[in-house]
C-alpha cells in the first residue's frame, strides 16, 4: 500500500526541507512540489557536493523518480530554464525527470518590476520580500487575469492574455509607481522561446498522481518556505503569498486530502528568520552570533544574512496545530555545538501577563517578551553522528524534552548538511 509523505517547514523557512526531500526520495516514485516559486532555497549537500534548488523539486538528482511542479506553484519561465540548463551541465537529465501541471501561474517580467517598485514605495514598511514578482503573480492568479501555462499551449491565446495583463501592470508601473512601462514585443517573443522548452513537459500532475497511488507507490509532497511565512496563518503582513501549511500540498498538487497519510515537520534545533516582521526570541549577542556563524546563515535565494535565535516552542506548538504535524525532524542540531548554555522559549510576556500563544493580534507578537527555560550544553561534538546513541547526554535530553514539551516524536535528526549526516529513528514512510 502506497503513502504519501508532506513535508513543511515549521517556522520562518530555511529549516532544511531540501536536505531532508532528497534524503527520502529514495523512498518515492514522485516529489510533488505544491506552493511558491523561485522564491525559495532548497540546499542539497551529497558527499561534499552542493546543489541549490529554486524551483525544481528536491528530488531531481534521483534516478527513475518522477519530479512534479503541482498547479500551486508560480513559475518563471526563465528561472525554471536557467535552473535546468545548470542541472543538465551537471549531468542531470532534468526534462526527463520533470514534469509540470497546466493551471501554473507564469510569472513575467512585469511582476517583478511591480515588486521591486512595491517595495521601494513602501519604505520602512517594506515586507523584505525575495523581488522575484511572487506577490503580484498570486495576485493576478486570485484576480484571474494570470497567464497560466497552458496558455503556452496556444499562441493566439497567449498573444491576447499577455496583452490584457500587460496593459494592466504597464498601467500601474506608470500611473502608480511612477516608474518606466515593459514592452510586448520582447515579453511576447522571450515566450515564444521558452514554450519550445516547457510544452513538452505540460502534463495532468493530479492524474499522474493517481496513477501512482493506484500501482501502490509512495509520494513525497515539497513545501517551500515555512508555516509562519503562510498568507492566512503566519506574521501578517509579513508573510509570502501562498499558503505554506501542509493543507495547501493538496490545494496545490491536485491530489485529495484524504489521500495525505504523514506530515513531517522540519524544524531547526533553533530559530531564524529571513526579512522583516517579529521575531520574538531574536538575538543580538555573542549567541546570536555563534548561531550565525556556525550555521552559516544567509538565504540560498537572497545571500541575506538570516536573524537568529532561540528555538520557541510556543511558535512550535502553534506550527503543529495548523499544519496536523505528524512527527518531526530537528536540522542543525550541531550548531548548538560548543554553547554553554542553550534556552528555550516556553511562554511570552505581554502587558505584565504571561500567555502561552499567540496575541490575538498578531502584530503584537512583536511586544512579546520571550520567558526561557536553560538547558546545559554539550562539549563534544554531534556533527556527522549517525545513531541517537552516540549524541552527548546533554544533547539527547535537549531533544527529548522538545518531544515531551510539544507531545510529538523527533522521527529524524540533522547533524550535518550532508546527506549522510543524518540519524533516522523511525522513517516515515514505514
Amino acid at each position: 500500500m502506497s503513502k504519501n509523505v508532506v513535508i513543511v517547514g515549521t517556522q520562518w523557512g530555511d529549516e532544511g526541507k531540501g536536505k531532508i526531500v532528497d534524503l527520502l526520495t529514495e523512498e518515492v516514485a514522485a516529489v510533488t512540489r505544491f506552493q511558491g516559486g523561485h522564491n525559495a532555497g532548497h540546499t542539497l549537500v551529497i558527499k561534499g557536493n552542493k546543489t541549490v534548488l529554486h524551483l525544481i523539486p528536491s528530488g531531481i538528482l534521483h534516478d527513475n523518480v518522477e519530479c512534479l511542479i503541482g498547479n500551486g506553484v508560480v513559475i518563471s519561465l526563465s528561472a525554471l530554464i536557467s535552473e535546468a540548463t545548470k542541472l543538465i551541465e551537471s549531468g542531470i537529465p532534468v526534462y526527463d525527470r520533470l514534469k509540470i501541471s497546466p493551471g501554473c501561474p507564469i510569472i513575467l517580467p512585469s511582476h517583478e518590476a511591480l515588486d521591486a517598485a512595491k517595495e521601494i514605495k513602501l519604505a520602512s514598511q517594506a515586507i523584505g520580500t525575495t523581488g522575484r514578482g511572487i506577490g503580484p503573480v498570486y495576485e493576478d492568479k486570485v484576480a484571474r487575469r494570470a497567464l497560466r501555462i497552458s496558455d503556452l499551449l496556444d499562441t493566439n491565446k497567449l498573444a491576447t492574455r499577455l496583452t490584457e495583463t500587460l496593459e494592466y501592470h504597464n498601467f500601474l508601473l506608470k500611473n502608480y509607481y511612477q516608474v518606466d512601462e515593459l514592452n510586448f514585443d520582447e515579453i511576447y517573443t522571450t515566450l515564444i522561446k521558452q514554450r519550445q522548452i516547457v510544452l513538452p513537459l505540460i502534463s495532468d500532475v493530479s492524474r499522474i498522481l493517481e496513477k501512482h497511488q493506484l500501482k501502490g507507490r509512495n509520494i513525497l509532497f515539497e513545501g517551500a518556505q515555512g508555516v509562519f511565512l503562510d498568507i492566512d496563518h503566519g506574521t501578517y503582513p509579513y508573510v509570502t503569498s501562498s499558503n505554506t501549511v501542509s493543507a495547501a500540498a493538496s490545494i496545490g498538487s491536485g491530489l485529495g486530502p484524504k489521500d495525505l497519510n504523514h506530515v513531517l515537520g522540519i524544524i531547526k534545533a533553533y530559530t531564524t528568520r529571513v526579512g522583516s516582521g517579529p521575531f520574538p526570541t531574536e538575538l543580538f549577542d555573542a549567541s546570536g552570533e555563534h548561531l550565525g556563524k556556525v550555521g552559516v546563515e544567509f538565504g540560498a535565494t537572497t545571500g541575506r544574512p538570516r536573524r537568529c535565535g532561540w528555538f520557541d516552542a510556543i511558535a512550535a506548538k502553534r506550527s503543529i496545530r495548523n499544519s496536523g504535524i505528524s512527527s518531526l525532524c530537528v536540522t542543525k542540531l550541531d550548531v548548538l555545538d560548543g554553547l554553554s548554555e542553550i534556552k528555550v522559549c516556553t511562554g511570552y510576556k505581554l502587558d505584565g501577563k504571561k500567555i502561552d500563544d499567540f496575541p490575538l493580534d498578531i502584530s503584537r507578537l512583536d511586544d512579546c517578551e520571550p520567558v526561557y527555560k536553560i538547558f546545559d550544553g554539550w562539549e563534544s561534538s554531534t556533527i556527522g553522528t549517525t545513531s541517537y546513541d552516540q549524541l552527548p547526554s546533554n544533547a539527547c535530553h535537549y531533544l527529548e524534552w522538545i518531544e515531551d514539551e510539544l507531545n510529538i516524536s523527533i522521527d529524524i535528526i540533522s547533524t550535518g548538511p550532508d546527506r549522510e549526516q543524518t540519524i533516522i529513528k523511525r522513517n516515515p514512510f514505514s
